[in-house]
């Protein structure tokens, strides 16, 4: 199995179910893995809880089989290439990393800063035990705070590619974390989209009340080694699809997991893991370098109006 599901809490890491220590679990998958296949953490967002059954990260997004319960409980995992059925060769080692985010706003913002060293300690652990070996990794929302949090507190060339689904963070914390050694040397995907401005928009309010700090989905222009992508920029589908990568058409106006649910985008997603030697930063950059366009710009020329036809 390609999977291997964590529990962070803010006393340490376990196996999940079990309590026991990863190390030993961790050393082992590492060595049944071939030369230069990723290691991916997966670090999901607001409203799981390890502990709980129907909101166990692990039996839900983080899971080997589609989740049960709401629609957007897909196995990401599976998507992304792992946890597939059959005997066959490994294409990495995907660990979920599972904490707990129920409860209000803030509280669950507090506990994925608090996250953050338990998931650079997971990276270094990885580091120990195979010093070689890439860590990718992949979250959603307020997983990308953890993922933000963590790259200032691991060793450069720690981290290989993050990909930050909708990130409930703010540009001001990005740029802290592309400024360290760790940060310096990794590649950062930020996928945007209209769709998540209305929680782009709260979630600066809640959290950074007087306006101080801009959202992920605002862009973060000028940085070599990050790259903004706006899955339902026009431009952007084009580039997509030129690539041999198309995306089903938007559903929706507001949506906070359009990210990882519209058809077609986590193919993308596999692509950026196991195919980046042909999908380089540059090649990436030269495609898809749009600047995002201005908050609300879609949500507002999609009303319809007298004598206005739907963007």
């Amino acid at each position: 199995m390609t999977l291997l599901s964590l529990s962070a809490t803010r006393s340490g890491l376990s196996l999940a179910g079990s309590g026991q220590g990863p190390e030993a679990e961790i050393a082992r998958r590492l060595s049944l893995l071939p030369k230069g296949a990723p290691v991916v953490v997966m670090v999901h967002g607001k409203g799981y809880r390890p502990d709980c059954p129907d909101r166990d990260p692990h039996r839900l997004i983080l899971a080997a089989r589609p989740g049960h319960g709401r629609s957007r409980n897909v196995s990401w995992p599976r998507r992304l290439g792992f946890a597939l059925p059959g005997p066959r060769q490994p294409l990495g080692l995907c660990i979920g990393f599972g904490w707990d985010s129920s409860g209000r706003l803030w509280r669950a913002t507090a506990e994925a800063q608090a996250m953050a060293p338990m998931l650079a300690r997971l990276i270094h652990l990885v580091r120990r035990l195979d010093p070689g070996r890439r860590v990718d990794l992949f979250g959603h929302s307020l997983g990308a705070r953890v993922i933000l949090g963590a790259v200032p507190l691991v060793g450069e060339g720690a981290v290989g590619r993050a990909i930050l689904l909708a990130g409930a963070d703010f540009t001001g914390r990005a740029e802290a974390a592309l400024a360290s050694p760790a940060g310096r040397r990794a590649e950062f995907l930020n996928i945007t989209t209209r769709e998540n401005d209305l929680f782009d928009f709260l979630f600066e309010r809640a959290i950074s009340p007087l306006g101080r700090n801009g959202a992920l989905g605002r862009g973060l222009p000028g940085a070599a080694n990050w790259l903004d992508v706006q899955i339902d920029h026009p431009a952007t589908g084009a580039a997509l699809r030129a690539l041999g990568l198309p995306l089903a058409a938007r559903a929706a106006r507001i949506c906070h997991w359009s990210v990882y649910l519209r058809p077609g985008v986590f193919r993308f997603y596999r692509r950026l893991i196991h195919d980046r030697e042909r999908l380089t930063l540059p090649v990436l950059r030269a495609a898809l370098d749009q600047a995002p366009e201005p908050r609300w710009s879609r949500f507002w020329a999609e009303i319809p109006l007298p004598g206005r036809r739907p963007a």
